[in-house]
């Protein structure tokens, strides 16, 4: 269901209510279960996808073969989180819970190609996809997502984060990973985790809400470091991934990514 006015696009089932602002980088506002927002509110937070790249790319610099490619530096020195959520999308498709929207890679990226986004609702859970498919040449590629989850609900206690990851990439002084994997640390954390049996992680707000962010991809993610929201972000490599460890779109294989967060009352 859409608002022509706005463009917003909402979905619901039972007493969950998704609205997605495709405007807006394609972001979800809002999610709502049982009327309490779970999202932080504001033109910035809700939940936005990271693509064609996830976090920091160092000085905004990398490479495809023997290309050389600059992207506009948006944070400090550093390249972040893509270009999707500062796109407007195409709505493809929108019913009562599920939706389909788009966009056509193009500058400042150099490669053309298209980006999907999906969201299907149910009463108990919400999940997404990402894909990136290339028109032409490979290139390589990152996709996942950057939810402001609230983090109290209806003024109950603070959430708790539980998950265990098996390493921990070692953050240096730019904020970008040294390439070590060291033994998880105690947050508050800005940091990026490596799950190889997937993404497992579990919210908890005492009393209120028990959510659960899973997916196959074998990275997230996790800062706290803001009092009002945090942030727990599934994608398909560590930041600089598309200098350290990329992963290609080619012409018979796009990169996909899903993400599910299923929740229940406690």
């Amino acid at each position: 269901m859409s608002d022509n006015e706005t463009r917003l696009t909402r979905l619901t089932a039972g007493d969950a209510e998704l609205t997605v602002n495709p405007d807006n980088g394609c972001r979800i506002e809002s999610l709502r279960i049982g009327g309490t927002e779970l999202l932080r509110q504001g033109e910035r937070y809700g939940c936005f996808p990271m693509v064609p790249w996830c976090g920091r790319i160092e000085l905004g610099q990398f490479r495809n073969g023997g290309e050389k490619h600059q992207m506009p530096l948006n944070s400090g020195p550093h390249a972040i989180h893509g270009t999707g959520r500062d796109t407007a999308w195409r709505t493809a498709r929108a019913d009562k819970a599920e939706a389909a929207f788009m966009y056509e890679l193009g500058e400042p990226w150099p490669y053309p190609g298209r980006v999907t986004q999906t969201f299907e609702l149910t009463e108990d859970a919400l999940t997404l996809q990402l894909g990136v498919e290339t028109y032409g040449d490979s290139f390589p590629a990152q996709a996942g997502w950057h939810p402001w989850f609230n983090r109290t609900l209806g003024g109950g206690e603070p959430v708790r984060i539980d998950f265990s990851p098996a390493w921990q990439e070692e953050r240096g002084a730019d904020h970008l990973p040294t390439g070590r994997r060291i033994d998880p640390k105690p947050g508050p954390w800005d940091d990026c985790f490596g799950m190889p049996d997937g993404v497992d992680v579990t919210l908890i707000w005492p009393e209120r809400l028990e959510l659960k962010v899973t997916s196959r991809a074998e990275w997230v993610v996790v800062f706290d470091e803001q009092e009002a929201a945090f942030c727990v972000e599934p994608q398909t490599g560590p930041p600089n991934g598309l200098n350290t460890l990329p992963q290609y779109v080619t012409p018979l294989e796009p990169l996909e990514i899903a993400a599910t967060w299923s929740w229940r009352r406690l």
